[in-house]
């Protein structure tokens, strides 16, 4: 016969019942081989590796139960089927505990309920292999999963170090003006960025940015932009002059938006960008999409400073207007990136917006305390991250 439904073992020593169950069983499209005692029968298995083995529990010699300890003990997975003789059924719950998949009575009178049990052993024995190759797969992609999320990690910390250095200390100019920041990311890395820089011993320019998307990707445009305005502040003179004074934060959102769309990184970005001459106190900026405005503290009383703009990165050849505020001697602008209003309770963006304003009037002023007051952590629990710049005089 043709091996159509796998290789079978019979170990029975009464030779009529093993040779009409081999006969059967070949007629059904197995492949069968028979022993007629223990010892030939295990000799068999280690020469075979049957799929299934059908045995009798007593036989001269060695019994049934000594054959099932010997499969198991060789090959776990193989499948045993105790045919047993009336009388005997303490041996055949004792070789279910020893791991046998089935028993039957002798004599067997319909030989299909075998066929049918040898098919539902070997079923349940390739279902239980299956089930260990998905564990020991499982496994093995939670090891690497664990590996990888550990190197993930360290990529990550690394990334965020590297982000802490291109941001800039706190500054402070001889004509009393101080810049300040803080930064709490979602994650490791932030899509919040911020800096600021004195200018020609005159110009204190700054600005806020928020890239849209989190995490690593959001990071890196943040680079980017650190390394964009540089080149424009160190190779081409921005806000080194009354001219780039007066339309600087303009011409820095404009080629920061064009370059976002011709290189096509696939992000865009809010900023406000401002540039206070501190000669004159004159404070000159833009607002590309900025949410919430900056607020301005002025003895206990606190606004949101005028303007809108389109966001960076979206519109082709777009235009910001510049607008103009005189600052007065002693005050503290604020500017914070959205993911503030994720710690602000009110359900609408109009209720949180007004209770910001009413926190900074009351408690504005120092970095510290506007953390305090808003409990801004080193890193936000919230979905977004949360960055805090600030620009004082006389506070």
């Amino acid at each position: 016969m043709t091996d159509q439904h796998g290789k079978l073992l019979i170990i029975d020593d009464d030779t009529p019942v093993r040779q009409s169950i081999l006969t059967y069983l070949e007629d059904s499209g197995f492949d069968v081989i028979e022993a007629g005692d223990g010892p030939s029968g295990l000799k068999l298995f280690g020469e075979h590796s049957p799929d299934l083995v059908i045995t009798d529990l007593r036989m001269p010699g060695m019994d049934g139960l000594s054959v099932i300890q010997k499969i198991q003990q060789q090959s776990p997975d193989t499948p045993v089927i105790v045919v047993s003789g009336a009388g005997v059924m303490g041996d055949v719950v004792d070789a279910l505990r020893l791991g046998a998949s089935d028993y039957l009575i002798k004599p067997i009178v319909d030989m299909e309920m075998l066929v049918h049990s040898v098919h539902k052993a070997v079923e349940r024995r390739d279902l239980l292999r299956e089930n260990r190759r998905y564990r020991e797969q499982l496994e093995t992609t939670n090891r690497e999963l664990v590996e990888n999320l550990r190197l993930l990690e360290r990529d990550q910390m690394a990334g965020l170090q590297v982000q802490r250095r291109l941001l800039p200390k706190p500054l402070a100019t001889p004509g009393g003006y101080s810049a300040n920041h803080h930064i709490a990311p979602s994650l490791y890395l932030s899509g919040d960025f911020i800096d600021y820089a004195y200018i020609q011993r005159r110009y204190l320019a700054f600005y806020l940015a928020d890239v849209s998307g989190h995490g690593a990707s959001s990071a890196f445009v943040t680079i980017w932009l650190k390394h964009t305005v540089t080149r424009m502040v160190r190779e081409e003179g921005l806000f080194g002059d009354e001219a780039s004074f007066r339309d600087g934060a303009n011409i820095m959102l404009q080629d920061i938006n064009r370059e976002l769309n011709e290189t096509r990184l696939n992000h865009h970005m809010s900023l406000f960008v401002g540039v206070i001459d501190t000669h004159t106190g004159v404070l000159r900026y833009a607002v590309a999409g900025q949410l919430p405005m900056p607020i301005l503290c002025v003895n206990g009383e606190a606004e949101y400073l005028e303007g809108q703009g389109k966001p960076a990165g979206i519109f082709k050849d777009a235009q910001w207007q510049v607008y103009e505020r005189q600052l007065p001697e002693a005050f503290s602008l604020t500017c914070f990136s959205d993911g503030i209003l994720e710690l602000l309770k009110p359900p609408s963006l109009d209720e949180k917006e007004a209770l910001l304003l009413t926190l900074m009037a009351k408690y504005g002023g120092s970095l510290k305390s506007i953390r305090a007051k808003l409990g801004v952590k080193d890193q936000t629990d919230t979905p977004d991250d949360i960055a805090i710049m600030t620009i004082a005089r006389g506070q």
